[in-house]
């Protein structure tokens, strides 16, 4: 898909499966809310398919299709009650009366809001409306719900009890979801299968768990949670040196001395006493996060971060622990330090503080 001459999907290829709930994820402008335009109809590629059951749809217009769309602004009616508001897409189709307040009467008690058939639209709450605007979407029956961000404007309680009742109301209704964000929290609560997105590309396609434990690439890795992304060299299968040592790791198949990206999740460094761990570093700060602690740690100029639930003092020296298992090798990319800054150099970076 190409709009003004810049290309923002490039070469896409996606099967989603039926009654599943499936997350696009990436940063703004990654190319997952175009995605989801075509799905709906809402656009046309300018090259490739899109099928639907097997059945070629390129050119069936959006109210033709087995789709309905949640957006991020619910574009609900302020003259129609709560009732009249989720009953809109009936009455056009002229379902007869009794049926419609059967099937408004469901939705109302699926999203959580029996009893408000009656209220005005525009005194409900922002999460109250984004219900209303779901029921709309699903009193159709639509084979696919396609929601492109439709948290966004919730504050953060109300955002994450709606991630538990949109998985609650998919699984109920067994119906396929397509959910667009940037948020990974949402998509690792939610999701069967996360597609991240990166530059109008799909970068990996995987479970929550595939996705966070097993990132594809540096940005992935960076972009799922937070990571330690160290440079190494894969010396032999299940043999990396980086930090200035040589590790055993799990990772296999990569060609011998061949650079590459280093990921550690800063949960799975444990703290341990200086000498008794590969890595030793000085503490430079500690922040309480809550659930755990955030220990920045300094090892002859890199940086790590840690996550534990024990906290130690800034300024102590400490060891870092590893297992072959915490240890995750992939391909340089460009998301990666080395790479990044080659970017940044052949786009002119005007000086050191930039790069």
């Amino acid at each position: 898909m190409t709009f003004d001459d810049e290309q923002v999907l490039k070469g896409i290829n996606l099967d989603i499966n039926d009654k599943e709930f499936i997350t696009l994820l990436g940063p703004s402008g990654c190319g997952k809310t175009t995605t989801l335009r075509i799905i709906g109809g809402f656009i046309e590629p300018h090259e490739g398919q899109v099928f639907f059951d097997g059945k070629l749809i390129n050119k069936i217009p959006p109210y033709k299709r087995q789709v309905n769309t949640v957006f991020q602004k619910y574009a609900l009616f302020p003259h129609l009650n709560v009732f009249e508001n989720i009953a809109f897409g009936l009455r056009l189709k002229k379902t007869p009366e009794k049926e419609i307040k059967t099937r408004v009467l469901e939705m109302l008690e699926l999203v959580n809001l029996k009893g408000y058939g009656a209220k005005k639209v525009d005194l409900l709450s922002g999460g109250q409306q984004q219900r209303v605007a779901i029921a709309r979407a699903l009193i159709n029956q639509p084979r696919m719900l396609l929601l492109d961000e439709p948290l966004g404007a919730l504050d953060l309680q109300l955002r994450k009890e709606m991630q538990i009742e949109l998985k609650r109301m998919q699984q109920q209704l067994g119906i396929t979801f397509i959910y667009v964000t940037h948020d990974q929290e949402e998509a690792l609560t939610m999701s069967d299968r996360i597609v991240v997105m990166n530059k109008g590309s799909i970068d990996q396609i995987g479970t929550p768990e595939d996705i966070y434990n097993e990132p594809a690439n540096a940005f992935v890795a960076r972009f799922i949670g937070e990571s330690n992304i160290v440079s190494g060299i894969m010396h032999d299968d299940f043999d990396v040196e980086f930090a200035g040592k040589h590790f055993v790791c799990v990772d296999k198949g990569f060609d011998k001395m061949e650079p590459v990206d280093v990921v550690i999740r800063p949960e799975d460094i444990r703290v341990t006493e200086p000498g008794e761990a590969t890595i030793d570093g000085t503490v430079e700060t500690v922040t309480f996060k809550g659930v755990h602690f955030e220990i920045i740690v300094d090892s002859f100029g890199t940086k790590w971060k840690i996550h534990s639930t024990k906290s130690v003092s800034p300024g102590s020296f400490i060891g870092m622990a590893l297992t072959p298992e915490d240890i995750h090798i992939m391909h340089k990319s460009y998301a990666s330090g080395g790479a990044l800054a080659a970017e940044l150099i052949g786009e002119g970076a005007k000086n050191e503080e930039e790069l």
